[in-house]
């Protein structure tokens, strides 16, 4: 047994981050894995839309506008403002932004920098009031 495979009661952990699968290993997966789900279909309805980067950016955006007061509460109709979580929700896109440098596609590039910058503004706006 290598450093990379750790056995346990009736299963065994094995790393493969550190090196490729061989083709029998890769076949041996696919069939654990179809044996597991064997109907696709089971897990869209876990799972009804397709989570991505550009999905989670607009989640976080999303609450930023609420936090903006540019979004009403659905249940009370009623608008707030909350400038430091706005504050709070920038940073975390700039610090999302610096740590996926490089990971990124040009639309999520794109859509991370227009949406930095539109809060920004946004917030710079709501400050001055």
């Amino acid at each position: 047994m290598s450093d990379e495979e750790i056995e346990g009661e009736g299963f065994t952990f094995k790393d493969t981050r550190s090196s490729q699968l061989s083709e029998n290993e890769a076949q041996d997966q696919d069939s654990q894995t179809e044996t597991q789900h064997p109907d696709p279909a089971a897990d869209q309805v876990e799972q009804p839309f397709k989570i991505d980067f550009s999905t989670f950016i607009m989640s976080l955006t999303s609450s930023a506008f609420y936090h903006l007061g540019d979004i009403a509460d659905p249940e009370t109709g009623k608008t707030e403002t909350n400038l430091p979580a706005v504050q709070q929700t920038i940073d975390m896109l700039i610090m999302l932004s610096k740590k996926t440098q490089g990971n990124l596609n040009k639309e999520e590039v794109k859509l991370l920098e227009q949406l930095v910058y539109e809060l920004q503004m946004k917030f710079v706006a709501k400050s001055k009031k």
